[in-house]
């Protein structure tokens, strides 16, 4: 899985903006302001995205390649290496995940207002 690959797959999803609020190194992914995924563009070795608790054990449990949120709260965010055991295929539905994981959190106005 390579940087681009994860930023297409982010970026496909409804109002979502790419920001760099840390570093100009530290790649932010948000749905309507709030975080969903994060990645080192310059030393690119995985993305950290939100996680449902329980389905986040269970993933590192299965995977070697993905672990408790690099810098994160490990509850809720897993990073997924680049160079692990994990399929591409499940790397892009854990984007997915992720980025349902927070719209979830929105209010029924919010996700009506955003057509969500």
């Amino acid at each position: 899985m390579e940087f681009e690959d994860v930023r297409d797959r982010c970026l496909s999803k409804a109002h979502v903006t790419e920001e760099f609020p840390f570093d100009q190194n530290t790649c932010v992914w948000k749905v309507a302001g709030k975080v969903f995924a994060l990645a080192d563009i310059d030393a690119f070795d995985g993305v950290t995205l939100k996680c449902e608790p329980e389905y986040a054990i269970e993933l590192r449990e299965q995977h070697t390649g993905i672990i408790g949120g690099y810098h994160a709260n490990k509850k809720h965010w897993n990073t997924v290496r680049s160079e692990a055991d994990v399929p591409r295929a499940l790397v892009l539905d854990l984007i997915d995940h992720s980025y349902e994981r927070v719209v979830a959190g929105f209010s029924q106005k919010q996700r009506k207002a955003l057509g969500l």
